[in-house]
């Protein structure tokens, strides 16, 4: 039965995603201000659970599928709910305890705030091809911690790889943007990631996980009620 709900969540966690993460932030422009963004709607927040967080992650892509080494935390975190008969993505989350598994959900990295050494880098609508990870919502294996792992290296035991949806850029039918996380102080040469020459879904590719721009304001702003400034790289 647990095999079959994991299933289907990701059946639907691509299309989902992009409709939920793209209403919030067409609400929250990265250039808002500090806390001037809304509340996303439509988040459920899981608290005091391990999860992963891969909003930083980088991504090896193999079969159309992308495999990202991300973080294990525990607190807090927001997700969209992934609601299914007989449970969300909440409930996985707290299957996952002791079957060997968990779900990526969302909470903050100091390391995008002030003083911190990482940037959201906006990739615009009118320009951008690349790919990029959907781990929203992506389901993580814990037989990975500690081992190593195709076109991701040693996965610490703090480490995780989760395996998440691709998004494709396509300039003649976005309307928004998407933002992926990399170096602060902003370094030009990584806007490359941008475009589909450096970042494709093709098979032995690297990607980076992303959302549609607004889409980490919105979330933090509904996890903690506020946004803390933002390192960006536009």
């Amino acid at each position: 039965m647990l095999a079959s709900a994991l299933s289907n969540l990701r059946a639907v966690l691509s299309s989902t995603f992009v409709a939920v993460l793209l209403a919030l932030s067409l609400a929250a422009p990265a250039s808002a201000a500090t806390d001037a963004t809304p509340p996303a709607a439509g988040l459920t927040i899981c608290e005091n659970q391990t999860y992963a967080l891969c909003l930083t992650a980088k991504c090896f892509v193999f079969d159309d599928v992308s495999y990202c080494k991300c973080d294990v935390k525990k607190g807090d975190s927001v997700s969209i709910p992934l609601t299914y008969k007989g449970g969300n993505v909440c409930s996985v989350n707290a299957d996952g305890v002791g079957n060997g598994f968990m779900v990526s959900t969302f909470s903050l990295p100091k390391s995008l705030t002030k003083g911190g050494d990482q940037a959201l880098y906006t990739c615009p609508a009118e320009t951008s091809t690349g790919a990029y990870a959907q781990c929203d919502g992506g389901i993580c294996f814990r037989s990975t911690q500690g081992q190593e792992f195709p076109g991701l290296g040693k996965v610490d035991k703090g480490e995780i790889v989760c395996s998440c949806p691709i998004t494709t850029a396509d300039p003649s039918t976005a309307t928004t943007g998407y933002q992926i996380v990399g170096p602060y102080p902003c370094e030009k040469s990584f806007f490359k990631y941008c475009g589909q020459k450096a970042a494709s879904d093709q098979t032995g590719s690297t990607i980076y996980v992303g959302a549609p721009t607004g889409s980490a304001r919105a979330s933090s702003k509904t996890l903690y009620g506020k946004v803390p400034p933002l390192n960006h790289c536009e």
